[in-house]
């Protein structure tokens, strides 16, 4: 496991993911149980030291990446750093012969993302990129109930991600995310971060991305970064894409690191539909029938009489709860690679959030609609 030293890596695909699986006994694939056994390498054996303390299970640590590649006992890399970075190990881990799994957004532009997904294939390694947002409780909620017909034919999609990053100049609300994510040079930019996420969770459950007319802004052109001092945004902080896809569904995705959190989550869906509506986050999930819907009558001139928070219904947990989505993709991987299951979301599949991504911000600069080709 390289570079999960940060926030992300650390808390969720190490202590509550590989941790985890270690802390329940393996993963049963077919009638073995696979038991990670964790290298975690990265430049600073301080941080990795610190990283280990959390992890709460024996792990072995490196600041030699080349030599634990070279064992004949790991099976599997995985890696967390910064984008700019990622090409780099994924080409090292491929020459060595190991699977590759990774955090995206793999690449900041298209052509390095189809390298690496070429680097790989050419190596016949198997590899995958997170795609972690298809196995939260609310969006699991929301495919059970498409499945089922609820929403007949599904007509629009609204979204809204994101809440207020402060900049660092207040010692007592310090910035919740690094600098690098404000500066274009070092591979920061909501656009390339959320579109990414935006395109696996659209093709997934809505249909195929057809066209898209985006706008970004950067709204705070200063910072305050780690070390105390000032810096220049170069990056976008906000990201307004609107989205046509397959089977005429129209979406539209808002996505802001300066904006206030007046909703049910940080991440808000509503889907609307012929027979039915729902809105649903990242845990929860309510839905309004055809039947259930009210008659409002426009009339500005009285306070409203119908409470429309009142007639939505929550959906229930399912039995048991549900594994932490980080995990729950872990799990896939590693019978992809011991059990060769299946498991569709490789590097080349997460190109297309990389095209995406590539595509809004062209969108942006010309100011038009720009379709979205298949990738060869």
């Amino acid at each position: 496991m390289n570079g999960v030293t940060g926030r992300m890596g650390t808390n969720q695909h190490l202590v509550r993911s590989v941790a985890e699986i270690i802390r329940q006994g393996g993963v049963r694939v077919g009638g073995e149980t696979v038991m990670p056994r964790v290298v975690l390498t990265g430049r600073s054996e301080e941080k990795l030291r610190a990283c280990a303390e959390k992890a709460g299970v024996p792990v072995e640590l490196s600041t030699d990446l080349a030599s634990v590649l070279a064992r004949p006992d790991m099976d599997v890399f995985f890696d967390a750093s910064g984008t700019l970075y990622r090409g780099q190990f994924v080409d090292a881990a491929a020459a060595a012969g190991k699977a590759i799994y990774c955090e995206k957004p793999t690449a900041t532009n298209l052509e390095e993302a189809l390298r690496l997904a070429r680097v790989a294939e050419s190596a016949g390694v198997k590899n995958g990129v997170v795609a972690d947002k298809l196995w939260l409780p609310g969006i699991v909620k929301f495919r059970a109930l498409r499945d089922a017909g609820f929403f007949g034919r599904i007509l629009s999609v609204r979204g809204e991600f994101g809440y207020w990053v402060f900049t660092g100049e207040d010692v007592e609300q310090p910035a919740q995310r690094p600098s690098w994510n404000y500066r274009e040079e070092d591979g920061g930019g909501i656009m390339v971060d959320m579109f990414c996420h935006w395109r696996y969770l659209l093709d997934d459950l809505f249909g195929g991305v057809k066209r898209l007319n985006a706008v970004g802004t950067t709204h705070l052109p200063v910072r305050v970064g780690e070390d105390g001092k000032e810096y220049a945004c170069t990056a976008d902080d906000a990201a307004f894409g609107t989205f046509e896809l397959e089977g005429g569904v129209m979406c539209q995705l808002n996505s802001s690191w300066c904006v206030r959190v007046r909703r049910d989550d940080l991440v808000t869906f509503q889907v609307d539909g012929t027979e039915g509506s729902a809105v649903f986050g990242l845990r929860k999930c309510y839905t309004q029938s055809r039947r259930e819907t009210p008659r409002p009558v426009w009339n500005p001139d009285i306070v409203q009489p119908i409470d429309f928070f009142a007639g939505w219904t929550e959906v229930p947990d399912a039995k048991g709860g549900y594994d932490n989505a980080f995990k729950a993709q872990w799990e896939l991987f590693l019978r992809h690679v011991v059990g060769g299951e299946p498991f569709r979301w490789t590097l080349r599949e997460a190109a297309k959030g990389v095209q995406l991504a590539e595509l809004g911000l062209r969108s942006w600069r010309e100011g038009r609609w720009l379709d979205v080709t298949a990738l060869a």
